[in-house]
């Protein structure tokens, strides 16, 4: 069954206890990107449907997937009826809204040969058209963190050992009892091929705070660099790996390990940021 389109749930806008903390968290995983010399990239809230669909998208992920279309004006109905327009309302859908941050790094370095191993940081909006919402741990638009190398496998894998300890002994301070545990993407059928595989060879691990995960470390091998034709001075194709941060997922659980005391949680980050940087 498909979340309802008016579900309050799926949306929410923060106040400025929740707004303060989220900002504390970011700047926190974001300090951790420049404390290694780490860049930030912006990329766009949308993206044409085409690039997406580079990364089969559309087909490993329909039931996640968002899309956008302008209004078909030459018509004498341009608003709502019952809080939604139709499909005849409606231009053909060109854009499509992300699931995950990191492709937007994929897509910057596309048709290009990395001189040296490299990584990048980037924050964006993303969204999923999830079966059900949860206020801020399960949201139709949510926030994520992430930074994302590319170069040679033994690169991309120094980079998720160092902020898998970073991770866990951040969750340490902020008195989060964190999990790490196999996992596939919810993009795939729970028992489907691609979710069984992915756990066998240990590509995706999350790290889960009262039974959320809130942060993940991804292998993706030379997946991205093949979709993108991104190329190391060798010629082979670019290895990439990520670390992942779900922003609201952290404000929730951090307040509920805090009893809803939003000052406590924000002070428990910014000191344990100061003993983590």
């Amino acid at each position: 069954m498909q979340t309802s389109r008016n579900s309050k749930e799926a949306i929410v806008i923060l106040d400025p206890a929740h707004t303060e903390l989220i900002q504390e968290l970011d700047r926190t995983f974001f300090g951790w990107a420049l404390a290694e010399n780490i860049q930030e990239i912006t990329p766009p809230p949308i993206y044409e449907v085409t690039d997406l669909q580079k990364f089969d998208v559309y087909e490993n992920f329909p039931h996640l997937s968002l899309v956008a279309a302008a209004l078909y004006t030459d018509r004498v109905r341009t608003q709502p009826t019952n809080g939604a327009f139709i499909a005849e309302d409606m231009l053909e859908a060109r854009f499509g809204l992300p699931i995950a941050t990191c492709y937007g790094a994929y897509l910057f370095y596309e048709n290009s040969v990395l001189k040296q191993d490299t990584t990048v940081t980037l924050v964006n909006r993303c969204f999923r058209n999830e079966d059900k919402y949860e206020g801020l741990r399960r949201l139709v638009s949510f926030t994520m963190r992430e930074i994302v190398a590319l170069g040679s496998f033994e690169y991309t894998q120094n980079l998720l050992a160092r902020f898998t300890e970073r991770i866990q002994k951040f969750a340490c301070e902020v008195s989060l009892d964190l999990t790490k545990v196999a996992a596939s993407d919810p993009f795939f059928a729970r028992h489907g091929t691609r979710a069984v595989m992915q756990k066998l060879s240990s590509v995706k691990h999350e790290f889960q705070a009262d039974e959320l995960a809130i942060a993940s470390v991804n292998t993706h091998r030379n997946y991205f660099g093949e979709r993108c034709r991104i190329r190391l001075a060798n010629g082979e194709f670019a290895f990439t790996s990520c670390v992942a941060f779900g922003l609201e997922r952290w404000v929730a659980v951090l307040a509920n390990a805090h009893q809803g005391d939003l000052a406590a949680a924000l002070v428990a980050v910014h000191n344990a940021a100061q003993r983590t940087a």
